[in-house]
């Protein structure tokens, strides 16, 4: 055998141009939610990780809504001579790219420095609303700054209505489209990470938090160089905006109400003009309620699996739910969506659209703002592929006939 030439390894060897940009690099390597779940549990300190990742007591509800979509599995039909389908949905009345929702998540900023305003500017490029939390780190006018999207605004059941009020008419002024009320924490769930960890909002630096800060350089950095971690949108405010350290559950036990009732409903009506949502229905029967005194939609939502341990899962509410009040309110479906099949699977089974929070956090912690724009493309190609395989031409023909929901 002769010797090999240089023209010989080029024609079979090809060597990959070098990466040099870090952000990217990163990116390569994911090519699911939870290759970003590791990404961000890598860059994360621990505290922060676990607040993001964590659930309620034995973390049960926050596993069975995953488990819900994986043991639901499809009846694919073939032959139907697809050449496009269409993955845009009708969300509260006005098109969207794909039928999902960014969910309202507290404390965006644990996760980059970013934080929501990120959030929101991928959400307008990807072609859906995004939900900013009242415990954002980031205001109502500062969201709108920066998104031209559409924006609905989460509203918790504060003792003080007054600062309640106040932030539905700023929402109002920034053009926000819908209000999303909170009812499922009438007290806070027992998040036994966060107890272990000791974890405060802003984050304390102890001894512990900085040696976990040490190992976590990137992140460190990001925190000191930018301004405090604040409740940007109580700044000021005499229910306190996270100034000093505060543990989320003496936070939340102490500022809102658990008297909250279906005839609070009357008094948000009064102060809003448009749309409202009532977000952490778990059964049927408040379903019907809800529908009855005329919401615009229900967010079937067990806060991530956050508060009760025990709470059934969200995909396993969907059919009865739809079978109860479809056609009466919008349905949307939040919880342990991790995939664009999952989203297949919720609008198949009824849903009109779903609400996905904890995913576009690892995203965001994993690589800020472009690994939230990933993340939402996975999603949409997800979508389109799913149904390609499954025979359905758009996200609006789907119906029951294509899943098996016997498990």
């Amino acid at each position: 055998m002769g010797p090999v030439s240089f023209s010989t390894v080029r024609s079979v060897v090809r060597f990959g141009r070098i990466e040099t940009d870090p952000v990217a690099r990163r990116l390569a390597r994911a090519a699911s939610v939870d290759d970003l779940r590791r990404l961000a549990r890598r860059r994360l300190p621990a505290g922060c990780f676990d607040y993001i990742d964590g659930g309620a007591e034995d973390e049960r509800t926050l596993a069975a809504n995953c488990d819900a979509f994986a043991r639901t599995t499809f009846r694919p039909r073939v032959l139907r001579g697809l050449v496009t389908v269409d993955t845009s949905a009708p969300v509260l009345g006005v098109q969207a790219a794909m039928p999902l929702v960014l969910a309202p998540t507290g404390f965006g900023r644990i996760a980059d420095p970013q934080g929501e305003l990120a959030v929101a500017r991928a959400a307008a490029r990807a072609g859906v609303p995004y939900t900013l939390s009242t415990l954002a780190t980031r205001s109502i006018e500062e969201v709108r700054a920066e998104s031209d999207g559409r924006l609905w605004f989460q509203v918790y059941a504060w003792r003080d209505r007054a600062l309640v009020a106040e932030m539905v008419q700023r929402a109002a002024a920034c053009d926000y489209e819908a209000l999303v009320l909170t009812v499922d924490t009438a007290v806070f769930g027992r998040r036994e990470r966060d107890v272990r960890r000791g974890f405060s909002l802003p984050p304390t630096l102890g001894i512990g938090t900085i040696l976990d800060g040490l190992r976590h350089p990137g992140w460190t950095l990001g925190f000191l160089r930018n301004e405090p971690i604040r409740f940007a949108n109580v700044v000021g405010r005499s229910v306190g905006d996270g100034s000093s350290p505060v543990t989320l559950a003496d936070y939340i036990n102490s500022q809102f109400d658990p008297a909250l009732s279906w005839s609070d409903l009357d008094w948000l009506r009064s102060i809003w003009s448009g749309r409202i949502l009532v977000k952490g229905i778990q059964c049927v029967a408040d379903a019907v309620l809800a529908a009855d005194v005329g919401v615009d939609g229900i967010v079937l939502s067990n806060h991530g699996g956050r508060q009760l341990d025990g709470s059934p899962s969200t995909l396993s509410l969907v059919a009865p739910v739809a079978d109860a009040v479809g056609g009466r309110t919008q349905i949307i479906c939040d919880g342990g969506v991790r995939r664009g099949s999952d989203i297949v699977k919720a609008v198949a089974a009824g849903a009109d659209s779903v609400m996905a929070g904890r995913a576009y956090l690892y995203a965001l912690a994993a690589a800020g703002e472009r690994g939230v724009d990933t993340l939402l493309g996975w999603w949409r190609d997800d979508i389109e592929r799913t149904l390609h395989l499954i025979g359905a031409p758009s996200v609006v023909a789907l119906d029951r006939s294509f899943l098996d929901l016997s498990s």
